[in-house]
């Protein structure tokens, strides 16, 4: 894996203008010329960067399983002499993900079959998952929704606007509405306030989500008058998606300041990556980062059974090592929750370092992040114990 000094990478740069010279500030800022400039084909891969056979191949085929993209602003970050980038790994096709394995599946989470109306899943008691667009700024090879997402494979997402809306309206056990998609903040401003508007006006919805790797892939999104927007919504909580130091840039940092400043909670994502992010260093430097820019790290996600996915996963065990290596040795705050979405949709599951060695009636044998033991005494029946001595 490639080394990377932790010093270096919880320092904040800006990648532009890189591979575009010759473009203007105002036009690097926008985020309509980031997406109309997305670096797509192999024509424009070939001339920017030095593709391996795998990687040229993988592109080819984009056409069929997910396709590839790239912001201006996100494909800066590569290193084009680098063919262990991290950065490069995450979103340029590789042939690896065409090959099949029995444990894998188009549809890990089980998304599918627990969609009470097409584009609302209904997995959780008291909160659903509201898929708003099929689009992402930039397509992550690992992306659990390749099934559906931009737009180039057999099934498509077809959300049921109206019935999702009065299904929400008419379950009252709904507190909590996630938007996810596709990316929620590549709509409109006009478009995402109509939606919260009519998710906000339903008495029962306590609280609105929204996922989005925009403020990553896209921090040009990110404006004063859609953080405006946003503020009128609240409760409002944004999880934010990044799994490199690399990705928290000047720009990053500068719209999560936006966003944290408009009142919403930032939390994030990270998917664990082999050879991108699996190693202590790495998750230490971004969680650390990841603070500085006034977002907290939330959960680190085992890599789901998506089909072509195989190169990217690694062992569980090492996501378990990483907490353990966090925990205790940094702040509380920036230790993220090391789960693993149940395949078929059995939810998310926690896996955490074993810190109790063993426990019985009347003690706890606990270990702590240093290796050292401690007892705890457990009271059997605290009602009794706190009953007064009868002399």
């Amino acid at each position: 894996m490639t080394k990377f000094d932790y010093d270096e990478e919880i320092t904040f740069n800006s990648p532009a203008p890189g591979h575009w010279p010759e473009v203007s500030a105002s036009d690097w800022n926008d985020a309509k010329w980031q997406l109309k400039n997305r670096v797509q084909t192999l024509e424009e891969l070939e001339s920017k960067l030095e593709l391996s056979e795998e990687e040229r191949a993988g592109i080819l085929l984009t056409g069929t399983k997910l396709a590839a993209a790239v912001t201006p602003h996100f494909f800066n970050l590569i290193d084009p002499k680098d063919p262990d980038c991290p950065i490069r790994k995450q979103v340029i096709p590789r042939i690896e993900e065409t090959w099949e394995n029995p444990e894998e599946m188009s549809d890990p989470c089980g998304e599918d079959s627990h969609m009470p109306v097409p584009g609302l899943v209904h997995r959780y008691p008291d909160r659903v998952l509201f898929l708003v667009t099929d689009r992402c700024a930039s397509y992550c090879r690992y992306c659990t929704r390749s099934r559906v997402v931009s737009g180039v494979s057999d099934q498509k997402l077809e959300t049921q606007w109206e019935a999702a809306f009065e299904y929400l309206e008419n379950t009252p056990t709904v507190r909590d509405v996630l938007l996810s998609g596709g990316d929620p903040l590549l709509l409109s401003d006009g478009r995402l306030e109509k939606i919260l508007t009519r998710l906000h006006a339903i008495p029962h919805i306590q609280f609105i989500r929204i996922g989005s790797r925009i403020p990553i892939f896209l921090p040009q999104r990110i404006t004063p008058e859609l953080c405006d927007m946003l503020k009128k919504f609240h409760p409002l909580f944004i999880s934010i998606h990044s799994n490199h130091p690399r990705e928290l840039t000047c720009e990053v940092r500068d719209a999560l300041g936006r966003l944290a400043d408009a009142g919403i909670p930032l939390g994030n994502q990270s998917v664990l990556l082999k050879d991108i992010n699996d190693s202590l260093d790495v998750q230490r430097a971004l969680v650390h980062k990841l603070l500085l820019c006034r977002a907290r790290p939330y959960y680190l996600y085992q890599c789901d059974l998506i089909d072509g996915s195989a190169h990217l996963r690694t062992a569980t065990s090492k996501g378990v090592e990483i907490i353990e290596g966090l925990r205790g040795h940094t702040t509380g705050y920036a230790v993220p929750q090391f789960v693993i979405d149940a395949p078929g949709g059995g939810g998310k599951i926690p896996l955490n370092p074993n810190y109790v060695v063993s426990d019985n009636d009347s003690e706890v044998h606990l270990r702590n992040y240093e290796g050292r033991e401690f007892l705890y005494p457990e009271v059997a029946d605290l009602g009794k114990a706190l009953l007064p001595s009868n002399r």
